[in-house]
């Protein structure tokens, strides 16, 4: 229950207070975390879908999940991406790149990305809110859960952290890989609910997009950050939702 709590308040606003923040704890918060994504995007489905049963565009209904997505987390993984995309783009070598990445401001690799992913999730969140309201409500859901696999993903053994303290070094290969195939596979037969067949492709692109961002880290930064996994997670949101939105 201590991952669970923590995975919710890591992941959503949800008023729940985490009584352990240590490395068992975290553990299960991470494999957790497609739960935490799963009900998160629940809410935003059947929100933004209600809207639009009730007469919204359903361009309206997915700007309207976009904006909610991001203050019913904080906004925190859009911070990462931004901070990800300025420490990378930089083309700086590990240690200034890292510097540049704790800076509190925001560059135009950081502003670039977070508008392109922001369009993106809204276009892919307009077409399925096209869709029947439980349909659509489910494929944000698997969109979501699978967005939050991305967080498992980046947290699996053999990845190790670039600094020594802050939270990538707390979350940092706390998954065991057996673990992490194992919520894969399972989050990937839910999503096959919502769509037999853009459900699970959804859930191994996205998981396949967060670890080549964070093997590109690993190259680029020696390791882990917390950044770094908001930017997996948004990525890996994005890829989910564009595939079930295709076809």
């Amino acid at each position: 229950m201590g991952g669970l709590r923590l995975a919710l308040s890591l992941f959503t606003i949800a008023p729940v207070r985490a009584d352990r923040v240590d490395r068992p704890a975290v553990r299960v918060a991470m494999l957790l975390a497609p739960l935490a994504g799963a009900l998160l995007g629940l809410v935003l489905g059947v929100a933004a879908g209600g809207l639009v049963r009730l007469g919204a565009a359903p361009l309206l209904g997915g700007a309207v999940l976009v904006a909610l997505s991001l203050l019913l987390t904080r906004g925190l993984h859009v911070d990462g991406l931004a901070d990800t995309a300025d420490g990378l783009g930089s083309y700086a070598d590990a240690g200034k790149a890292l510097e540049i990445m704790k800076k509190s401001d925001i560059g135009p690799f950081g502003v670039a990305a977070i508008a392109a992913v922001l369009l993106i999730d809204a276009a892919a969140a307009t077409a399925l809110l096209g869709r029947s309201f439980w349909a659509g409500a489910g494929a944000v859901c698997a969109a979501f859960a699978a967005g939050r696999l991305g967080a498992t993903v980046a947290c699996r053994r053999g990845l190790s952290a670039a600094r020594p303290s802050g939270l990538g070094a707390m979350v940092a290969a706390t998954v065991p890989v057996w673990a992490l195939a194992a919520v894969t596979i399972v989050t990937a037969a839910l999503a096959a609910l919502a769509d037999p067949w853009r459900g699970p492709a959804a859930v191994l692109l996205a998981a396949g997009v967060s670890w080549g961002l964070t093997a590109h880290a690993r190259r680029r930064l020696g390791g882990l950050t917390g950044d770094v996994i908001g930017a997996a997670v948004e990525l890996s949101t994005a890829a989910a939702l564009i595939t079930l939105a295709t076809g």
